[in-house]
C-alpha cells in the first residue's frame, strides 16, 4: 500500500517539530522503519512520490507453450521445464494462464 504524498510530508513536519520516531510513529500508525526510510529518501532528494512497480518479464513464452503442449501432448511439466529452463511451478502457472488441464485419462 503506497501513502500519499501530502500524508508523508506531515509525518515528517510533526517529526521535525521535535517529536520522537516512536511518538511520531504510535500516532500515525507507521513504523519506524518506514518513517526513516522516508526521511532518507527525502534527504537524498529522490522525494516523496510513490516509486514505480518494476515490471517483471515472463520467462515462459505463452504461445510457444501452447505450440509445444499441442506437439507433445503426453509431456510431463518436468520434461515441460527442461525444455523451457524454469521450475516446474513456472509451467503449472503457465498453463493455468492459458487455460490448459494437465489431467490424464487412464
Amino acid at each position: 500500500m503506497a501513502y500519499e504524498k501530502k500524508y508523508k510530508e506531515r509525518v515528517l513536519a510533526y517529526l521535525e517539530a521535535g517529536h520522537t520516531q516512536a511518538e511520531t510513529a504510535a500516532i500515525f500508525g507507521v513504523g519506524t522503519t518506514t518513517i526513516k526510510g522516508w526521511k532518507k529518501r527525502q534527504a537524498s532528494g529522490e522525494g516523496l512520490e510513490a516509486k514505480k512497480r518494476r515490471y517483471t518479464p515472463r520467462k515462459i513464452d505463452l504461445e510457444k507453450l501452447r505450440a509445444y503442449v499441442t506437439a507433445n501432448p503426453d509431456a510431463y511439466e518436468r520434461e515441460m521445464a527442461a525444455e523451457f529452463g524454469c521450475a516446474r511451478s513456472a509451467i503449472q502457472k503457465a498453463l493455468k494462464r492459458l487455460g490448459i488441464t494437465r489431467k490424464k485419462r487412464r
